[in-house]
């Protein structure tokens, strides 16, 4: 045979004889010869697992991936508004609808080979949220009939959760009757969202046990039980209840995702009822699933990582419907028989079954068992404290795990249960304080706040952790630093006289000088230079950095009726004015500060000494990012005396405030051109805003510069302000309308020629005023500006 007419590839042997095709069996045609690395492109026609409606075409994705890039350019602007100056398009938001349109008319026919295509299926879930209701009604409806397919898809399944998530505000405002109009009449009749939610269940109810253990179709299952009980879902906690941690890392990693069209705050909450036919549904997605799985089956998806936070919901839903403590109920279930025992004998104590005691310290179905102790009803919940938690709170109480299952418990004890409770962790109290479990020892406080009871003895656990005495000055003194930073007394010391030999090597000899001290100590002098404070990025890493845990805690304590939260305010009080700065310009322990002002239980007499404390370093305190939100705090809870002795504190300090980035806007609070000019105008003032508003809202630290307009406004009102204090509020606005009562001639020129004069004298103080400001302007200047001359040449 020649060269050129030769195949490539293994010789096949022959076979003797070649059976006949078979006329069901497709025609076989053998490949042409060619290249060997050339391989065929799969079939967009043929059907796979990954695309199981088909692959979407090359040019249709290309479009989709600039359609991505324009909305997510859109979305990082915000949304479009009508035009409020000159320099605002006008065709913006028409521009951004056109081009919202025309995706929405490619997308149209291919919804499913989107939804399945890794790349377009982000893209879909970032047009869910600026497409309108019926937009959004027509997606739904296209997907229809193949939800379990879809549920089940790696990309497709992100894609329904993310429509059902958009769905509630669909739902909520067809209860309301604002269903909008189809915009082509000829188009056909489309279900309303809340139908096609129901068609949705009823495609899926015979199915739902096997999705709940999908890893896929796990998630937007959550999204379809939110939707339709979303009264046991907070907006606030929905996120974390619908999203893994994974999910939710990289959900953030796509950019906001929100409307190119509305403001996302004018987003319609969900209507507090939901239809009737919601609430059916749900009851029985819960029956059908105690009829399909069994007891064992139930207990295992507790300890599934897949099923236990559905699970989870439906617990939540059991508990809305009031049937929790019904025998064989899911809550049962999961307890493995107890309440049924309970319901039969009748008596409290029961034997413990190991089953439980396995899930209260798993990572997993630990946040089972603390839904089932926060829903439980209050006899069930006896029977789990006194079978589970009775007796074993010092062991658990310091667990990784199960710590958190009693702090949850302890946010609902009675007053019995919660002294035994201080008697168990009494003698361990050392021990969960060091290990870190401040939650169970912050759910004592939160309760004993609640009950107006057993306050002493949660005080007397706690300072036995930390090993203080607050019967002696130094124990008052730790009290806080202590809790605020985790450590106790022993550790605390032996951490300043680490810091002490670290700072002053040569007291002990040489220390070994590293690359990272270097670094630390140049930030540091870098730092004092400028007069800042420097904060190391591993400060969490520093054992004398506040904690998140130490600050709650201690915000806490101050909710304690007095005088059992005079505890934390005689430690803040003994500290020094620098310790106190300190605190206040922390970002973490600058919340405890806060709280002092706050809260309801803290005497008026406290937040005065509180305010007054910092008399005289104001200017140190307000020089900061975090301190300058505590002066503005404690400004607004100041009276007018008050205040004057604050701002007279700070007239000599009067430039370096207007140096300050943060002191600035302190200073514009003050007004101290108008308290040395007149003081009495200045406590008018004051006295008309805290009239007005009891708490001063902190300016931005950011905010623009004023325009001539608002500076004319300003002007006309302090000149409108005058005239009333000078002759009251005798002539109103309204008194100018036709059916205001005339005043007679006499007294009308009487009044224009009293206008006339104060007017005349205002125009003077005025004149005075601006002389006086220009005075002042030129006294601030510093002084050591010299104005640069040119070399004369030679």
């Amino acid at each position: 045979m020649p060269r050129e007419n030769r195949k490539r590839g293994k010789k096949q042997k022959k076979t003797q004889q070649v059976a006949p095709q078979a006329e069901h069996e497709p025609e076989y045609h053998e490949p042409e010869a060619g290249p060997s690395w050339i391989v065929s492109g799969p079939d967009n026609d043929r059907p796979s697992d990954e695309a199981p409606f088909g692959y979407v075409d090359s040019e249709v994705k290309a479009y989709f991936r600039t359609v991505d890039v324009q909305l997510r350019e859109w979305q990082e602007e915000g949304y479009a508004t009508a035009p409020a100056d000159e320099d605002t398009d006008p065709n913006e938001a028409v521009d951004r609808r056109l081009f919202f349109v025309a995706a929405l008319s490619e997308m149209s026919g291919k919804e499913k080979e989107l939804a399945t295509d890794p790349d377009c299926s982000t893209i879909l879930e970032r047009m869910a949220y600026s497409m309108d209701d019926f937009a959004r009604r027509v997606f739904v409806d296209r997907l229809s009939g193949s939800y379990e397919k879809l549920f089940k898809h790696r990309f497709a399944s992100h894609v329904c959760q993310t429509f059902l998530e958009v769905a509630v505000d669909t739902v909520a405002r067809e209860c309301r009757g604002n269903i909008p109009p189809p915009p082509d009449a000829a188009a056909g009749e489309l279900p309303l969202m809340r139908d096609m939610v129901l068609e949705l269940c009823q495609e899926l109810v015979s199915n739902i046990p096997s999705l709940i253990m999908d890893p896929f179709a796990s998630h937007p299952l959550r999204a379809l039980l939110a939707l339709l009980v979303p009264k046991s879902f907070p907006l606030d906690q929905r996120a974390s209840t619908l999203r893994s941690k994974k999910s939710a890392a990289y959900k953030a990693r796509q950019g906001p995702m929100k409307s190119v069209f509305i403001d996302g705050k004018a987003y319609d909450k969900p209507a507090p009822d939901t239809p009737l036919e919601f609430k059916e549904m749900a009851e029985h997605i819960v029956q059908v699933i105690k009829e399909q799985l069994g007891a064992n089956e139930v207990r295992a998806l507790a300890a599934s990582q897949v099923a236990s936070p559905v699970l989870q919901m439906l617990l939540e839903i059991e508990a809305e419907q009031g049937s929790s403590h019904d025998p064989d109920s899911l809550s049962d279930r999961v307890l493995d028989g107890l309440i049924s025992q309970q319901l039969e004998t009748g008596s409290v104590a029961r034997e413990a079954s190991d089953y439980v005691g396995t899930l209260l310290r798993d990572p997993t179905s630990s946040h089972l068992l603390e839904t089932l102790v926060r829903r439980l009803p209050q006899e069930v919940f006896d029977v789990v404290w006194a079978t589970y938690l009775q007796g074993k709170l010092a062991r658990l109480a310091a667990h990784p795990v199960a710590n958190f299952v009693v702090a949850k418990a302890l946010e609902r004890v009675s007053q019995a249960q919660l002294a035994e409770a201080c008697q168990e962790i009494q003698p361990v109290s050392d021990k969960v304080y060091k290990s870190a479990r401040t939650g169970v020892l912050r759910a004592m406080v939160d309760r004993a706040a609640v009950l107006k009871a057993h306050e002493a003895e949660v005080i007397e656990v706690i300072t036995n952790g930390i090993g203080v005495d607050l019967e002696t000055l130094g124990g008052r003194q730790a009290f806080l630093p202590c809790i605020l930073r985790l450590l106790t007394l022993e550790v605390r010391e032996w951490a300043c006289m680490s810091m002490v030999l670290l700072t002053f090597p040569q007291a002990y000899g040489k220390v070994k000088n590293t690359s990272t001290d270097v670094k630390v100590e140049e930030e540091t002098r870098q730092g004092n230079r400028y007069g800042k404070h420097v904060q190391r990025k591993d400060r969490g890493d520093d054992p004398m950095s506040p904690k998140t845990q130490g600050a709650i805690l201690l915000q806490s304590l101050l909710q304690l009726s007095p005088p059992h939260n005079q505890v934390v305010l005689d430690s803040l009080f003994v500290q020094s004015i620098e310790d106190q700065i300190a605190l206040a310009q922390d970002v973490t322990a600058s919340r405890v500060l806060d709280v002092v002002l706050q809260s309801s239980t803290v005497s008026f007499k406290d937040k005065r000494k509180f305010v007054m404390n910092f008399i005289g370093h104001y200017e140190t305190l307000v020089d900061d990012r975090i301190g300058s939100r505590v002066g503005d705090n404690c400004w607004a809870f100041a009276d007018t005396y008050l205040k004057e002795k604050i701002a007279r504190s700070l007239v000599r300090h009067e430039r370096d405030l207007a140096a300050s980035f943060y002191g600035k806007f302190f200073a514009r609070r003050l007004n101290l051109h108008l308290l040395l000019r007149d003081p009495e105008q200045w406590k008018n003032l004051q006295i008309n805003v805290q009239s007005s508003s009891h708490a001063a809202t902190p300016e931005p630290r950011d905010a623009p510069a004023k325009q001539s307009k608002k500076r004319k406004a300003r002007v006309e009102d302090e000149i409108d302000q005058l005239f009333e204090e000078k002759l009251g509020k005798k002539v109103k606005k309204a008194g100018l309308g036709v059916d205001a009562p005339v005043p007679s001639a006499p007294k009308v020129e009487q009044k224009v020629e009293v206008m006339e004069k104060k007017r005349r004298k205002h125009d003077e103080a005025m004149k005075d005023r601006n002389l006086q400001d220009v005075l002042g302007a030129i006294k601030a200047a510093p002084k050591d500006d010299k104005s640069h001359k040119r070399k004369k040449k030679a």
